[in-house]
C-alpha cells in the first residue's frame, strides 16, 4: 500500500533530501574531523581517581575526606589510600601507583629520577609545623628553665620521629646535621602517631616529633595536655634562610583556646609547606577539578594563614599544572558556574578544535551549493538523452513514428511528475517546450 502525499509536502521531503545529500560529504567530514579531535582530545575525564592520603587519624587523612566529598558532587569517585606519609606519597606517585597524592616540602630534595619529571602540582596547600612535644618533667631533669629550646637538648632524651615512609625522618636528619649532631648517637624511635603518643603519655617516650596541620587530633589533643610542652624554635628565621622549604611561623598566644589561654605565651615554630602533586598523565579535566577543591579546601584563614593566602605557587619543587595556574589566576571558569563540570569540560577541551574544524570546513562548504543545483537539474537534463534518441530513431527509422509518439507521451507522463523547487521551475518548462518541438516534429514527418 503506498502512501500518497499532497504535492506540496512531497516537494518540502524532497528539497529536504536534496540538500542532505548535497551537504552529505561535508556533514561527513566534519563528523569525522570532529571524531578524530575527539579521540585525540579525550575531552571526558574518568570517573575515578586515587589519592594518597597519610596515616590514620592524620591531618592528611581529614583532608582526604573532603576532597572526596567536594569531587562526589561532581560525579568523581575518589579513592582513598592511607600511606605513611610524605615520603610514601612520594614514592608511590613515582611508581605512578597513584593519581595524586599529599607532599611534604623538602621531599623531593634527593637527587631525581627520570620518573620525577612526570610529577606536576597543584601549588601549595598549607604550612606544615614542626610540632616537638616533650614531657616537662624531662624537660626538668636537663633544664633550669623546665623547658626546651635547641635541638641540641635532645641529645639525652628519647625522641620518636615518624616513621619511616614519613617526611619527618629525614627532616629530623637535616635539622640535627645543622646542629652538627649525629642522629645514630641519639635514641630516635620511628613509631606511628597514636603508638608513639601513648608511650610518651606513660612516661617511655620523652618527645615526639610531628610534621601536621594544626587540625590533626592528636595535635589538638597534646597542645591541651597538662605535663606536655610545645617547643619553642627560637632560631626559626635562621632556619629558613638555611633550608628554602622551611617557612618560620608563630603559634599566636590564646589561639587554641583563649578562654585557657593556651598557648600561654607566643610560641616560635617551623614548617614545611605541603602540595598536591598529580601525574602528569593524568586527565587535564581531573587536575582542573583538583585545582579547584584545593581552593575550596584551603583558601580560607587558619592559625598560620589569612584568607586567600593558599594555595599559592610560591618556591615549587614542581613544575605547576597549567591547570592550577589557571585555577590560581582566574579563579573557577564562568561557564562551570551556569552548566555542569562534565559539559564545561567538554566545551573548554573542545571549542578550540571546533574552530579550527570550522576553518577547515568553510572552504569546503563552496562544493555544497553546485552540488545542490546538479541534483536538482538532473532531474531535468536526463530525459534530454531521452528525447534526442527518439529524434536518432526518427532519422533512422521513420516509418516507426508511431511507436515513437508512444514513447514521447510516456516520457510527457513522467516529466509531470517531476517536482522541482520554483527557483528551477524554468527548466522544468524549457523541457516540457522541448518535447512540444519532438512532437511537432513526428506528427509532420
Amino acid at each position: 500500500m503506498s502512501l500518497h502525499l499532497p504535492r506540496p509536502v512531497k516537494a518540502a521531503l524532497l528539497g529536504f533530501w536534496d540538500l542532505f545529500t548535497s551537504a552529505s560529504p561535508l556533514l561527513f567530514a566534519g563528523a569525522g574531523l570532529i571524531w578524530l579531535a575527539y579521540w585525540w582530545l579525550n575531552p571526558m575525564p574518568p570517573k575515578q581517581l586515587t589519592l594518597l592520603t597519610g596515616p590514620e587519624q592524620s591531618a592528611y587523612a581529614e583532608m582526604g575526606d573532603q576532597y572526596a566529598k567536594l569531587l562526589r558532587q561532581h560525579g568523581i569517585t575518589v579513592q582513598l589510600v592511607p600511606t605513611e606519609g610524605s615520603a610514601d606519597n612520594l614514592r608511590r606517585l613515582q611508581a605512578g601507583e597513584a593519581d595524586a597524592g599529599f607532599v611534604q616540602g623538602g621531599s623531593a630534595t634527593a637527587p631525581a629520577d627520570d620518573d620525577t619529571e612526570e610529577l606536576l602540582t597543584l601549588g601549595n596547600l598549607f604550612v606544615e609545623p614542626v610540632w616537638l612535644f616533650y614531657r616537662a618533667q624531662s624537660a626538668a631533669d636537663i633544664s633550669e628553665t623546665g623547658r626546651l629550646q635547641s635541638l641540641n637538648q635532645l641529645s639525652t632524651l628519647r625522641i620518636n620521629a615518624g616513621t619511616a615512609g614519613s617526611g619527618v625522618p629525614p627532616l629530623m636528619d637535616t635539622l640535627l646535621d645543622m646542629h652538627r649532631m649525629d642522629p645514630k648517637k641519639i635514641k630516635i624511635s620511628h613509631l606511628e602517631q597514636t603508638p608513639a603518643t601513648v608511650q610518651m603519655l606513660q612516661g617511655k617516650l620523652d618527645a615526639v616529633v610531628f610534621a601536621s596541620a594544626p587540625q590533626a587530633p592528636m595535635v589538638q589533643m597534646l597542645l591541651q595536655t597538662p605535663g606536655i610542652r610545645l617547643m619553642d624554635f627560637p632560631q626559626n628565621e635562621a632556619y629558613a634562610r638555611r633550608l628554602p622549604f622551611i617557612t618560620p611561623v608563630t603559634l599566636p598566644r590564646g589561639v587554641v583556646d583563649l578562654a585557657r589561654n593556651i598557648p600561654a605565651q607566643d610560641v616560635h615554630l617551623i614548617a614545611t609547606t605541603t602540595s598536591m602533586l598529580v601525574r602528569e598523565s593524568l586527565h587535564p579535566g581531573l587536575r582542573q577539578l583538583l585545582s579547584q577543591a584545593t581552593v575550596q579546601t584551603h583558601g580560607q584563614s587558619g592559625w598560620f594563614q589569612r584568607t586567600r593566602e593558599f594555595p599559592n605557587a610560591s618556591n615549587s619543587e614542581f613544575p605547576l599544572a597549567p591547570e592550577a595556574e589557571r585555577t590560581l589566576k582566574n579563579g573557577i571558569p564562568s561557564l562551570q558556574r551556569y552548566i555542569p563540570f562534565t559539559l564545561a569540560n567538554l566545551v573548554e577541551r573542545m571549542w578550540l578544535a571546533l574552530g579550527i574544524i570550522i576553518a577547515v570546513l568553510l572552504p569546503l562548504g563552496k562544493i555544497a551549493p553546485p552540488l545542490y543545483a546538479y541534483r536538482v537539474r538532473s532531474r531535468v537534463f536526463r530525459w534530454y538523452g531521452e528525447l534526442r534518441d527518439i529524434e536518432s530513431r526518427l532519422e533512422a527509422h521513420p516509418e516507426d513514428k508511431e511507436k515513437l509518439l508512444e514513447d514521447l507521451n510516456a516520457i510527457e507522463a513522467k516529466v509531470e511528475k517531476v517536482i522541482l523547487p520554483l527557483s528551477y521551475a524554468d527548466e522544468l518548462y524549457a523541457l516540457r517546450n522541448n518535447i512540444g518541438l519532438v512532437r511537432q516534429r513526428l506528427t509532420t514527418a
